[in-house]
C-alpha cells in the first residue's frame, strides 16, 4: 500500500499530506529503502527521457555534450534552449515537431514572448532528438510518436532491458510521445544501468539544459556533482549516483513539491552524503511572505532495513 512520505505543516498545524511510494537501492543492486507500494507499476512521464535519448543514440542520432543533455531533459524554454534544439533539427523543419506549442517555463522568457511555440515546449529537444535519430536511421519522421513506430519499439526494448521487467502499460505522454509504465522498483533498477552511459555522462556535465535556471533538478545536479536527477510530471522522480545508488519516488497526488526533499532523504539513507544539498530536504510554507512552516519527509526505513540492505535478523 501506499505509504505517507510527507506532510505539510502551517503555523504547528498538519496541513496536508502526501502519500506514494519510494525506493532506494545500493550499488550493488540491493533495496536499502523501500517504502510504500513499490512493486506497483508507474508512469514514469518525464523520468523517461534519459532513456529515450538513450535508445536516439542507439539509432544513431547524433548526440553528444548538451544535444544529449537537452535530449534527456526537460528544458525551461529559454533562448540558449531553443538554438540547441534548433541546431539538433538540422535541416528538419520546426514544424516536423510534434510536441503541442507551449510558453516557456522560464518566467523571463515568456514575459517577453508574444506567443507559445513547440521550441519552448519543454520535451522539444527529446522530440528533435527522435527526429534525429528517425534521420539517421532512415525510419519515418511523420509517425516517429507511433508506439508502434521503430524508434519507440526500441525505447520500450531499452527500459525493459536495464529495468529487467517488461513494460507493465503503453499511455500518452503529455507532450504526444508514448510513455512505457514500470515498477517504481524497475524505475531504480533502471536509473542503475543508465548511470555508466554517455547519457547520464551528459546530463552530469551539462545540466543547466537538463533543466534551466533555477530549475530544481538543475540546481541538485550542480550542488551534488555526480548525482543525475530528473523528475516528471504527476509526483516522479529518479536520482542516481556515479557510484550507482539509485532512487525513485512516486507521489500519489501527483503534487511535485515534495519528491526533491523525499529522493534527497532516501538518497542520504543510502549512505551518500547529500549534505551540500541540505537546503533542498524540505520545503518552506509561506504566511504573508514569512515561513511559518514546512514540508517535511515524513517516511522512515520499515524496521529491520539498514543502509547496507540487509536484514540484520538474517
Amino acid at each position: 500500500m501506499p505509504a505517507l512520505l510527507a506532510e505539510v505543516t502551517r503555523s504547528g498545524f498538519v496541513e496536508s499530506l502526501h502519500h506514494g511510494s519510494v525506493v532506494g537501492l545500493l550499488p550493488s543492486g540491493a533495496v536499502g529503502v523501500s517504502v510504500g507500494a513499490v512493486g506497483e507499476p508507474v508512469l514514469p512521464r518525464s523520468c523517461m527521457k534519459p532513456f529515450q535519448a538513450l535508445a536516439c543514440l542507439s539509432a544513431g542520432a547524433p548526440l553528444a555534450g548538451p544535444a544529449l543533455a537537452i535530449a534527456a531533459g526537460s528544458h525551461t524554454g529559454e533562448d540558449r534552449h531553443v538554438e540547441l534544439v534548433e541546431r539538433l533539427l538540422g535541416e528538419v523543419p520546426a514544424e516536423s515537431l510534434r510536441c503541442p506549442p507551449s510558453w516557456p517555463e522560464d518566467e523571463q522568457t515568456r514575459q517577453r514572448l508574444a506567443e507559445p511555440s513547440r521550441l519552448r515546449m519543454n520535451c522539444s529537444g527529446k522530440h528533435a532528438a527522435m527526429l534525429a535519430a528517425c534521420v539517421a536511421a532512415g525510419w519515418p519522421t511523420r509517425t516517429y510518436l507511433d508506439p508502434a513506430h521503430p524508434l519507440q519499439q526500441l525505447v520500450a526494448r531499452t527500459m525493459e532491458e536495464l529495468s529487467g521487467e517488461p513494460v507493465a502499460h503503453t499511455a500518452v505522454d503529455g507532450c504526444g510521445a508514448p510513455v512505457f509504465g514500470l515498477s517504481l522498483h524497475g524505475l531504480a533498477r533502471a536509473m542503475q544501468g543508465l548511470v555508466r552511459t554517455p547519457v547520464a555522462d551528459a546530463m552530469r556535465t551539462f545540466p543547466e539544459y537538463v533543466g534551466g535556471t533555477g530549475h530544481v533538478n538543475t540546481v541538485v545536479m550542480q550542488l551534488l556533482p555526480g548525482v543525475v536527477a530528473k523528475g516528471g510530471a504527476e509526483g516522479v522522480l529518479v536520482l542516481a549516483t556515479t557510484a550507482g545508488h539509485a532512487v525513485a519516488v512516486k507521489v500519489l497526488d501527483g503534487n511535485p513539491r515534495a519528491t526533491t526533499a523525499i529522493g534527497l532523504t532516501a538518497l542520504a539513507a543510502l549512505g551518500h552524503d547529500v549534505s551540500p544539498a541540505e537546503e533542498h530536504l524540505s520545503v518552506p510554507v509561506l504566511g504573508g511572505g514569512e515561513v511559518v512552516g514546512e514540508v517535511r519527509v515524513a517516511f522512515h526505513r520499515p524496521s529491520g532495513q539498514n543502509p547496507s540492505g540487509q536484514n540484520p535478523s538474517g
